[in-house]
């Protein structure tokens, strides 16, 4: 088995979590993503990584869908996924930003 590493553990993670969200087993979604249980089972585990074609199944499996986005955007994307106290707010700001306006 392979070494297992943060992001593989937190991938896992974020897979278990949608699949109990969704009430699925893992037998069922590893049916639906036509990969064997113990397969998904180490993927969800973080203790296995898989082809982006297996995440892509697997991200299907559970109702959702696998995007890649450019590093240089996460910030932006974190901030529009974010519940924000102020919805007028533009998501591509820091709060440093506010400071400039002193």
């Amino acid at each position: 088995m392979e070494r297992s590493s943060e992001a593989t553990q937190q991938l896992g993670r974020l897979l278990r979590d949608a699949r109990k969200q969704t009430g699925l087993t893992q037998e069922q979604v590893a049916e639906r993503a036509g990969i064997s249980r113990p397969r998904y089972r180490d993927i969800e585990q973080g203790i296995a990584a898989a082809r982006a074609n297996t995440l892509i199944n697997v991200a299907r499996a559970l109702g959702m869908e696998l995007m890649l986005i450019p590093q240089a955007i996460v910030p932006g994307v974190n901030a529009l996924l974010r519940p924000s106290e102020d919805e007028d707010r533009p998501a591509f700001t820091t709060d440093t930003d506010d400071d400039d306006d002193e």
